[in-house]
């Protein structure tokens, strides 16, 4: 029976020890533990996850993805919203005036004008310098002036005039806010991913990023995954239909792949999308990010572009990121010395406003104190006023008895039981003479 037992031991299965723990443990883990009770553990829990939250949440505020996200997704949107606001103009406003529509083909352009022009009948010569402030050409300014005099377009009413300027006023400030939010994404790719922004450019770039979802997942994405980044249905149409799979996605907006030759956009995109995986990578998991390593693999793009129309033979890749290194390795320690310099000088303004601040709390005291001393003196002259009377000596009267001086009442008290003990001076006197005259009589 031993024998059998342990034979049937050695063959059981052992127990896993990363396994997870069951639910039952899981769920009565407080009564499992002496002293403690299950408002602590949810207590625990709840720390736990706030605790990982902020560790997941934690981030560079200057490396920041999300605001990119942000901000090629709202630039798509208002190029979107400015088209159809700007045909909507073009309908609106070519009733009165048709002509300015083939003269004038840009949409900001024709806006500008629709609101500067209004009524086409009031265009005089005086306006033409306004017009050629607008479209930067003389000839198109006055063939403005020319069309606007021989019109074949429909009379219009002030209050429809109005509508129509109020709206090419709204469609001009959307243009100028997207210039506005354009200049804010190239800034902030600048600051994220400076060597892809420079390898394909910002836009390109963000849309990348944006459909990747961050800067961390495009790094983790293969190269053949960058490529066809943005053809999934192409893709997977080709998959179900066993045809011919796309060859490029999002990259295909990149100037690389309009440069290159009909046979050769393939591999220009299947080396691009390789480059841009070393960038992304580059930008995503180093201190101090860079453009360097992004102009280096640039240059590389463009000698792949001349190997493939001319077969001049690239540098070699080892050689070229060898000369990068160094170069990143001046920069990171120029941008180095530059932020040590901002922080002494950030210092010594601090220093200086602190020694003003402490200045000024001096001066300041001084002066309340100084206003303050008046006030101290007043009150203390009073006291330093009153003093004790003085006793004055009497002084000796005409019948020559002396006068006695008034005395405090503590002193009155005191003399008051002596003068009683002593008899008065004058009733001795009157006894003498009495026994005197008595002897003489005798």
């Amino acid at each position: 029976m031993t024998s059998r037992a342990g034979e049937a031991g050695e063959g059981a299965p052992r127990p896993d020890p990363h396994a997870r723990p069951p639910a039952g443990i899981r769920l009565h883990f407080h009564s499992l533990i002496k002293g403690l009770t299950a408002q602590a553990a949810s207590k625990a829990q709840l720390g736990l996850g706030h605790s990982y939250s902020r560790a997941k949440v934690k981030f560079n505020v200057n490396r920041v993805d999300n605001m990119i996200i942000q901000s090629i997704s709202l630039l798509d949107q208002l190029d979107k919203d400015i088209n159809t606001f700007s045909m909507r103009v073009r309908e609106w406003y070519g009733y009165h005036f048709p002509e300015l529509i083939k003269i004038v083909s840009d949409n900001y352009t024709y806006c500008r004008l629709a609101k500067l022009i209004g009524n086409r009948k009031e265009l005089s010569e005086e306006s033409l310098e306004g017009l050629e402030e607008i479209v930067m050409d003389s000839a198109k300014a006055q063939a403005i002036l020319d069309a606007s005099r021989s019109s074949m377009g429909m009379d219009i009413s002030p209050i429809d005039l109005i509508n129509i300027e109020s709206f090419s006023r709204r469609v001009i400030s959307l243009s100028e806010y997207r210039k506005g939010l354009q200049e804010y994404l190239r800034s902030k790719m600048n600051q994220v991913a400076p060597s892809l922004s420079a390898l394909i450019g910002e836009v390109v770039g963000a849309r990348l990023i944006s459909h990747a979802g961050s800067l961390t997942n495009l790094a983790k994405y293969p190269a053949s995954t960058v490529q066809i980044l943005g053809a999934e249905k192409a893709l997977f149409r080709a998959l179900k239909t066993r045809g011919n799979t796309p060859k490029y996605g999002l990259i295909f907006h990149s100037t690389f792949i309009g440069r290159a030759a009909a046979k050769n956009k393939g591999r220009i995109s299947r080396y691009l999308a390789n480059k841009c995986t070393i960038a992304s990578r580059i930008d995503c998991f180093s201190e101090v990010p860079t453009s360097v390593f992004g102009d280096k693999l640039r240059e590389q793009v463009e000698e792949r572009l001349a190997f493939y129309e001319t077969g001049e033979t690239p540098r070699k890749n080892l050689d070229v990121m060898k000369e990068a290194v160094v170069e990143a390795s001046e920069v990171a320690a120029e941008m180095k010395r530059k932020l040590e310099k901002k922080q002494k000088k950030k210092l010594k303004q601090e220093k200086r406003r602190q020694e003003a601040l402490a200045a000024a709390a001096k001066a300041a005291e001084m002066q309340n104190s100084v206003l303050e001393s008046p006030g101290e003196e007043n009150k203390a002259e009073p006291k330093k006023k009153k003093r004790k009377p003085q006793e004055v000596e009497p002084e000796p009267a005409d019948n020559g008895l002396a006068e006695e001086a008034p005395l405090p009442k503590k002193k009155r008290r005191q003399q008051q039981p002596a003068a009683a003990e002593q008899p008065p001076a004058k009733g001795k006197r009157t006894k003498k003479k009495k026994a005197r005259t008595e002897e003489e009589e005798d």
